[in-house]
């Protein structure tokens, strides 16, 4: 089955701030998908990228 999304080795700056590093995943077709982690660990600017 073919992913509907596929994100390899991401990573997003602000200045000199790394607010991702290095993320890689596959999303499938019917699969359901949280994205936890702490306060600042970069999940909001992971979706909004």
């Amino acid at each position: 089955m073919d992913s509907v999304l596929s994100v390899k080795n991401l990573k997003k700056y602000y200045g000199k701030v790394k607010a991702v590093d290095g993320i890689s995943f596959k999303m499938y077709p019917g699969e359901v998908v949280g994205l936890i982690g702490p306060n600042g660990a970069g999940k909001s600017t992971t979706l909004k990228i």
